[in-house]
Formats: C-alpha cells, sequence, structure tokens
C-alpha cells in the first residue's frame, strides 16, 4: 500500500500549513461560477407546459428515494430566480422562462453556461421509444444508452455546427462524471488496474470522440456486450466537440483483484477494488456528508492533467464540491459555517491553478452546487449548496461561509488587478 506522506512528497503535493490561492494566480479570462442542474432546483412539476421527465416518474416511486421526498417543488427557482423584483413578467411557456434566466443573468454580468441534458430525460420518450436503450432517441444496459447519448452528442454538434454556430458562434462540449484513480503500489498490476479504472470512466466517453472507438481495454473485456460504431457514426463522432467538461469530486486509491465480488457488473469487469486508505488506516481525505465524498484535491490537478494529455481539448471542471448531512438539529449559524466546504474549495481550486502551471489548457471552474438541492436518491438529506436553503421556513436562502469565501476569493482578484493598473 501506499504511504501518504511519501506519495505526496513524490508528486510535489505536500500540504501546505496557510497556503493561499487567489484570483490573480489564474488567466485573466479564466471563467469562475457555480453551477446547479434543472429537476434539482426547479420544481414547478406541473406548470408552463412541462412534462414529467423519468426522474419525476422515479422520485415517485416507492423506495427509491431515501427521505421518500421528490423534485415537484425542489427549491422552487421556478418562481424564485428573479431576485430583487426585475419587473419581468414570466411567460408561462419553459423556453420563455429560461430565455428570462439568461436575461437576468446577462444583466449582472453573469455568463451563462448551459447544460444541455441532466439525466432528466422527457418520460414519453422513454416510454414510448425506451429511452436511451432505443436509438431513435437521437434522430439492457448501461453500455447501450451510453452508446446513445455518444451517438446523441454527436447527432446534436453536427445540428448545431451546420445550422447555428455561423451565426451564434456558440460551442458544443461534452461532460464526464470522473474521480481520479491513484495506483495503491508501485506493483504493475496496481498501475495497470488504475489504467483500467480511467478508461472504463474518462475513456468510455471520449476515446470514441478522439479515436472513433472504445478503448481497447473495454472492447476485450466486454465483447459482444459493448455496441460498436459504424463507420458513418465514426464520420460525426470525431471532432464533435470544442471543449470537455469534468465532473469531479474526490479521489480513490486502485487495487487489482483477480476475482472481484462487487455486485455490479461494471466493477467486476474492471478487477479492481476502490480504497480510501493510506497504509497505515488514515483516510484518504477528510470525510464529506457522502460515503463515497473524501477531500483530495491533488486527485483534480491529476486528472486535468491525465485528460489534457490523452484529449487535448480545452477543459472546464463542470461541477466540484462537497456535502454536509442535513442536520436541523443544529442552530442557523453553525449550519452556515461550513469550514470543510472552505477548506474543499481552497484545496481543488489551488489544484486547478497548479494544473494551469503544469500547461493543462483549463478555462474555467464550476462550483457544485449554488443550491441545496434535491440530491436524487438521497433526496434533500444531503446538502451541497454554498447557499442555505431551509426547507421548513418556506425555503429561506442564507448564504453559508463557503459563499462569501467564494465571493471574497473573486473581488480580491479584481481588487489587486485594478491597484496594478
Amino acid at each position: 500500500m501506499v504511504k501518504k506522506e511519501e506519495f505526496l512528497r513524490q508528486n510535489g503535493y505536500e500540504e501546505k500549513e496557510g497556503q493561499v490561492v487567489s484570483r490573480t494566480d489564474f488567466p485573466s479570462d479564466f471563467v469562475f461560477g457555480v453551477a446547479t442542474s434543472a429537476y434539482q432546483i426547479e420544481g414547478a412539476s406541473n406548470e408552463g407546459g412541462r412534462g414529467p421527465s423519468i426522474w419525476d416518474a422515479f422520485s415517485h416511486t416507492e423506495g427509491k428515494i431515501l427521505d421518500k421526498s421528490n423534485g415537484d417543488v425542489a427549491v422552487d427557482h421556478y418562481h424564485r430566480y428573479l431576485v430583487n423584483g426585475l419587473g419581468t413578467k414570466v411567460n408561462e411557456e419553459g423556453i420563455t422562462f429560461y430565455n428570462n434566466v439568461i436575461n437576468a443573468l446577462l444583466e449582472r454580468g453573469i455568463q451563462p453556461y448551459v447544460t444541455l441534458y441532466h439525466w432528466d430525460l422527457p418520460l414519453h420518450l422513454d416510454e414510448s421509444m425506451g429511452g436511451w436503450l432505443n436509438k431513435k432517441v437521437i434522430t439492457v444496459e448501461p453500455y447501450l444508452a451510453a452508446h446513445h447519448q455518444i451517438l446523441a452528442h454527436a447527432a446534436a454538434a453536427s445540428i448545431y455546427r451546420s445550422k447555428y454556430k455561423d451565426k451564434q458562434g456558440g460551442q458544443l462540449g461534452l461532460v464526464v462524471d470522473c474521480e481520479w484513480a491513484e495506483a495503491n503500489s508501485d506493483k504493475i498490476e496496481d498501475k495497470t488496474a488504475a489504467a483500467r479504472r480511467l478508461d472504463f470512466q474518462i475513456g468510455w466517453f471520449l476515446n470514441p470522440l478522439y479515436y472513433g472507438e472504445y478503448p481497447e481495454v473495454m472492447c476485450e473485456r466486454l465483447g459482444d456486450q459493448l455496441p460498436k460504431f459504424s463507420e458513418e457514426d465514426k464520420k460525426f463522432l470525431l471532432n464533435s466537440l470544442d471543449f470537455i467538461g469534468l465532473n469531479h469530486y474526490t479521489t480513490r486509491l486502485i487495487s487489482h483483484v483477480p476475482e472481484c465480488t462487487a455486485e455490479n457488473h461494471y466493477y467486476n469487469v474492471q478487477q479492481m477494488e476502490r480504497i480510501v486508505e493510506w497504509e497505515g488506516g488514515q483516510l484518504i481525505g477528510e470525510k464529506a456528508a457522502s460515503e463515497w465524498l473524501y477531500v483530495v484535491p491533488w486527485g483534480l490537478r491529476k486528472i486535468i492533467n491525465y485528460v489534457s494529455q490523452k484529449y487535448p481539448a480545452p477543459i472546464y471542471v463542470t461541477e466540484n464540491g462537497m456535502d454536509d448531512e442535513d442536520d436541523d438539529s443544529l442552530p442557523l449559524h453553525e449550519i452556515l459555517d461550513d469550514k470543510l466546504r472552505v477548506r474543499y474549495f481552497k484545496g481543488y481550486v489551488a489544484s486547478v491553478a497548479q494544473a494551469i502551471k503544469d500547461g493543462a489548457d483549463v478555462r474555467g471552474y464550476f462550483a457544485w452546487s449554488l443550491l441545496d438541492n434535491f440530491e436524487w436518491a438521497q433526496g434533500y438529506t444531503k446538502r451541497f449548496g454554498l447557499v442555505y436553503v431551509d426547507y421548513k421556513n418556506g425555503l429561506t436562502r442564507h448564504p453559508k461561509s463557503s459563499a462569501y469565501w467564494f465571493s471574497r476569493f473573486l473581488k480580491d482578484g479584481a481588487n489587486k488587478k485594478g491597484k496594478e493598473e
């Protein structure tokens, strides 16, 4: 197993007391933001012409959500985004709603970055066509669903570039969820297992867009379970993205396991174990509320450099954050003083700055999330927001210490720039 101090020293990731990261550590045109997702915050499930999504159906299925909640109201973003009273009457239709949201952001000097699909597939497409299992969704199993999502991306990119790009000047990218996989020892089998883990996470989606094929290790291990791309498919896939988005939260140490006993076939076929402890039993990082989430800032630097070298394209960190338990037994001032989240952001933002110094073309960073929200199967039991939402008192909003830190971080860079000029 790996010893923590030795690993950090050898890789130049020593944890320095009082280390400070500044906005001026980043290029002047680097984008900072906070992220949300429609189903998790929107609410208004039966308004504005909105039809049900697969997540409406899932969250209303008995036993699927930890606290038996759903996203019908969520944090009511649909009715509350017009802060400070813009005096704008929102049209009841969804397109007009988001047009108004975008305009409101632009009026405040905020450039929106839009996610076209974040899990909430229209339920009608799932019920009538089989959802992502059916190729008709773009013109049983996860590999087939992912295959069609990749083709859907390529089809959308082709349509946008042929019909809209010249006029609008927009860019399209693909976001991958990814944890860094670090070999748990210098043994070749552990290093190979870590590389395999990265191929099954990142290569699964990016390899087809760069090379027209899935990673070799996936083809070898999955055989006929992995769909094939036709030559016509490959024409659309190659060069179909302008940037890569990384949703990154945490890191694991990886050991090779000849006979994996994981319940999930996806993990079994990788023959690896994801470990959260260094040699001696010390945790890989401070633990957040979710059982899978540990604070490991150096992992973000590693994964950025890995992607930058293997799949050259501008990179945006599109989600990065950590959660607290929903514990309303604490006084509000304690809940809002989220010290661990502040440490998390300081470390991870510094890791992005280091990756840029390493030569990676990173263009932006988005913290997850602006608001506490509906966290999928965990319901409202986990809180990722920089802003606290009081679910029991009218969904009122209260900025946490992390929100104030993020604001000071950005303003400090502006102030320093002004003084220098």
